[in-house]
Parts: structure tokens; C-alpha cells; sequence
């Protein structure tokens, strides 16, 4: 019996095919499959720069008078 474990093991074959065939591991492949997913999502949205959403608004949050303690600067330090 040892024997054969060792053969089906190195074969790649750990479990019987009707676990493999049940509702129970199609639901946990597709948990995993969507996992994968989300993380690859987020590994490649932390390795591309950031985005700023003001770089694409203009001109309608700017003040209209600067705030500055050195009004003659202009608000520009």
C-alpha cells in the first residue's frame, strides 16, 4: 500500500477525482481564482505612479485671494 501512495503522490495525484469533481472544490477553486485576481490587481496598481485627482480639475478650487503671511509673494514659497 505504501508503494502505491508513493506512485500516485508522484504522479501529482493527492486527491480522489470525485473531490475534485464536487461543488464544494468548484467553489473554492473560484474563491481562489478571484483571490489571485484581487491581489494581482493590487500588486499593479502599487508598481504604477499615483494619480492625483486636483491634475485634472482646474481652476475651480483655487482660491481667489492668497492666504500667505507675505501677501507680496503672492502665496508662492
Amino acid at each position: 500500500m505504501p508503494m502505491l501512495v508513493t506512485a500516485v503522490a508522484s504522479l501529482g495525484i493527492v486527491l480522489p477525482e470525485s473531490v475534485l469533481q464536487s461543488e464544494v472544490f468548484d467553489v473554492l477553486a473560484a474563491f481562489v481564482a478571484l483571490n489571485t485576481l484581487m491581489y494581482t490587481a493590487l500588486a499593479i496598481a502599487k508598481i504604477l505612479p499615483k494619480v492625483y485627482l486636483g491634475d485634472w480639475l482646474h481652476g475651480h478650487n483655487r482660491r481667489s485671494q492668497s492666504r500667505s503671511i507675505h501677501p507680496d509673494r503672492g502665496g508662492i514659497s
